[in-house]
């Protein structure tokens, strides 16, 4: 479908074009969640755990610290969620092989198959939206989320998209 409204002059944004960005990442993340959140109550788990779960699934062997800097969340925040996984059988926790005070953390295949299920939904509007967008305005989405994430962050996530 065709936006019938002229695109917006990004050298003079009025109040109501920001508004309604906002408005529409606050829809956006609600039905971006719904089914993921669903899923999670039957665990008695919330947004936080699904971030670990996504992330120790995108990055295996990841420390703990490497995790509280990416989900900025208290040691102590961490740790309720973290063990609430560990316990359940969906994340484990080895030693570092060089210092032996870190933790590193892998999905179980029970989190692996929890992370899939979780995503699975996810993946399908994302790819539908991006399908609908087109491959320029799917760079632009790129780059007003880039945007959107603190320097470090954007830094780390900048570099170039991977080949398929």
């Amino acid at each position: 479908m065709v936006d019938p409204r002229p695109p917006a002059n990004p050298l003079f944004l009025r109040e109501e074009d920001l508004r309604q960005g906002m408005e529409l990442l606050f829809y956006a993340y609600r039905d971006f969640t719904f089914v993921a959140d669903a899923m999670l109550e039957e665990f008695g788990f919330g947004r936080a755990h699904h971030r670990v779960i996504y992330f120790v699934g995108r990055k295996p062997g990841m420390t703990v610290s490497e995790l509280l800097a990416i989900l900025k969340i208290t040691k102590q925040s961490l740790s309720r969620v973290l063990g609430a996984l560990v316990e359940q059988g969906f994340v484990s926790q080895r030693p570092g092989e060089r210092d032996r005070r870190q933790r590193l953390l892998e999905l179980t295949e029970k989190g692996a198959e929890l992370e899939r299920r979780l995503s699975e939904r996810q993946r399908s509007l994302i790819a539908a939206a991006y399908r609908g967008a087109g491959a320029d305005a799917v760079e632009g989405f790129r780059k007003v989320l880039l945007g959107l994430i603190n320097e470090e962050d954007r830094a780390a996530l900048a570099l170039p998209r991977r080949q398929p």
